[in-house]
């Protein structure tokens, strides 16, 4: 099933944009949240009289995303865990993780736009990205450090 989004989805695509989905995504998802329509071509020619005011959210939500960029470049979060063999961690590290500690600094991101590609299970420091918007990834360092050395 073709359909128009009404605002930014990460999988579909920008506001404005035409992409197909599964019929079932689209009626028991996208249609009742009203974040699509389906594509006819009168919705269409009412989507194409509303694109300025599309491009004008796209312009500004890509503003807020590469400002909340700049403050979060060069961020530093320590998360503490409790490790053996001095170096690998009991449990891992997770964008669950990561995000509580971004909270206690006072940095709201939503966890699914941490890229952590695999949980970290060792300690040490790593670089994440993180995505705040379609090509705005900028990286946050996470240092992992023991808690307390158990034999």
């Amino acid at each position: 099933m073709r359909v128009i989004l009404k605002e930014t989805i990460d999988t579909l695509g920008i506001v404005g944009s035409e992409c197909k989905v599964a019929p079932g995504y689209a009626r028991n998802y996208l249609f009742p949240q009203g974040k699509a329509v389906e594509a006819t071509p009168q919705n269409r020619k009412i989507i194409e009289q509303a694109r300025l005011k599309f491009e004008l959210q796209i312009a500004k939500e890509r503003e807020i995303a590469e400002q909340m960029a700049e403050r979060v470049k060069g961020i530093e979060c320590v998360i503490k865990a409790k490790v053996y063999e001095d170096v690998r961690l009991y449990g891992s590290v997770t964008t669950h993780d990561i995000k509580s500690a971004l909270d206690a600094q006072n940095i709201s991101i939503e966890r699914r736009s941490i890229l952590l590609s695999d949980p970290i299970k060792l300690t040490g420091e790593y670089k994440v990205p993180v995505r705040l918007y379609k090509d705005v990834e900028p990286e946050i360092t996470v240092k992992v450090v023991a808690e307390q050395a158990t034999a």
